[in-house]
């Protein structure tokens, strides 16, 4: 049962957008998906709240920061969201129970500054010992800007695995006020979307 752990210390990145999405794939696969939140605002929780009960099931995972259970038996695939600033106890805890990391990343130097001090915590505790268990996710990438090729010069730097570069667009924003996924509509209305995903889920595929 793999766990996949959405984080970036940086505030509005896309995490939530990200682990909704990821977990309504894997409903929409047929998985028994559940997906949790540490962080404060729950945003997850929130947009579980607002999704069609006659869409795949996404269940909520009820998660004591204090000490973070792996979910109950059945369940096939769980996604984490996690709160910006994420260190010290807490991120000890994800990392404990979490196979694979996503951390999104905006073409912004205050990103890239937080997200290289963040891959360096992950380093000290070993986690980028393992290949492949965490990649990089480019978001609201606009290919055509000087920021977008400062942003794939910063990847390309890593040594991880990128997961791809989704753009900046109002489907994740019209969908998620609805509790919805790109999974959850139209191909058709969705198209450029789903194609840009398609690097991630054949990454989550592996796990």
């Amino acid at each position: 049962m793999p766990v996949f752990l959405v984080a970036n210390p940086k505030g509005g990145v896309g995490k939530s957008t990200v682990a909704t999405n990821l977990a309504g794939y894997f409903a929409h696969a047929g998985k028994r998906t559940m997906l949790g939140d540490v962080d404060r605002q729950q945003s997850a929780r929130a947009w579980l709240a607002l999704r069609p009960a006659h869409l795949p099931t996404i269940e909520t995972w009820d998660i004591d920061a204090d000490r973070i259970a792996r979910p109950p038996k059945g369940v096939t695939h769980v996604v984490l969201d996690s709160p910006a600033a994420l260190h010290g106890h807490l991120l000890k805890e994800v990392l404990r129970v979490a196979d694979r990391i996503i951390v999104p990343l905006q073409p912004s130097l205050f990103d890239i500054y937080a997200t290289t001090a963040f891959l360096a915590k992950l380093a000290d505790r070993g986690v980028l010992k393992t290949n492949g268990q965490v990649g990089v996710l480019g978001m609201r990438v606009d290919a055509r800007t000087r920021a977008a090729e400062q942003l794939q010069r910063f990847v390309e730097g890593l040594n991880l695995p990128v997961l791809g570069f989704l753009r900046d667009t109002q489907n994740y924003v019209q969908l998620a006020a609805h509790g919805l996924t790109l999974w959850d509509v139209a191909p058709s209305r969705v198209e450029r979307d789903v194609e840009q995903w398609q690097p991630l889920l054949a990454w989550a595929q592996t796990a």
